[in-house]
This record gives C-alpha cells, sequence and structure tokens, in this order.
C-alpha cells in the first residue's frame, strides 16, 4: 500500500494554489475543472506521486470539522525540512504567521503556521 494523496480542505481553492506554489514552493501537479475541482500540489523534494489535495469545504460538514480544526490548533499537515531555522526565516520574510518560534521536544523542532485558507500546518526538522 501506498499514499498517493493527502487531502487539506481550503476555504479558497484559488488562494490555497497561490500560497502553496508562491509561498511554500510546492508545484501545481493536477488541475481539473467540474463539478467538483480536483487540484493538487506537490514538493519538488519530496517523494515522487504523493500530492496534497487542496480540496474545498464547500460543503457544511466540512467547513464544519475544518473549524473545529482550526480552533483546537490541530494541523491539518506536517511538512518536513531538513533546516527548520532557515525555512522559519524563509516563510517569516513572506509574510507567513507562525504560532511562536520554533520549539524542540526530544529529537525534533516544530513550529505551527497559517495556511490562509483555513489550516494549521506543523513544519517540523527531525533529528536522526
Amino acid at each position: 500500500m501506498q499514499i498517493r494523496h493527502v487531502i487539506i480542505k481550503v476555504d479558497n481553492q484559488d488562494k490555497a494554489l497561490a500560497f502553496y506554489t508562491s509561498v511554500l514552493g510546492f508545484r501545481k501537479s493536477q488541475d481539473r475543472p467540474g463539478r467538483v475541482r480536483w487540484l493538487t500540489v506537490a514538493s519538488p523534494r519530496g517523494p515522487k506521486g504523493v500530492e496534497l489535495v487542496l480540496e474545498s469545504n464547500a460543503h457544511a460538514p466540512a467547513r464544519a470539522s475544518q473549524k473545529a480544526l482550526y480552533d483546537a490548533v490541530f494541523p491539518a499537515a506536517i511538512l518536513s525540512t531538513k533546516d527548520i531555522a532557515a525555512e522559519y526565516q524563509r516563510l517569516k520574510g513572506l509574510g507567513v504567521k507562525f504560532r511562536g518560534k520554533p520549539k524542540k521536544m526530544g529529537s525534533s523542532t516544530f513550529v505551527f503556521f497559517d495556511d490562509t485558507c483555513g489550516n494549521y500546518i506543523v513544519l517540523l526538522q527531525s533529528e536522526p
């Protein structure tokens, strides 16, 4: 079994696409219009074939669950980096809103940030 897609509910697909590509550095993989738009992005440095699905939260249950997770500061995704200090500074310079500074816990360092589309994302650096 292999993970191929990770779904992230977003309040606006165009805004999410701009944030995930222009700010985070992902690349648009698929954008298929239709009754439900299929929009995916992938990291140029991540595993081949793994995509984030930027799915609209157009239905009430999706909005409610997304809001509950956001209010609880529960992350929609965890993104890994090899240099959290540099990535934190780069993203902060681009206007990304963080919930504090990177914190070390055991062999990992992490920080939460707002993706501007209704989610918190965790930026994580794990030591080998």
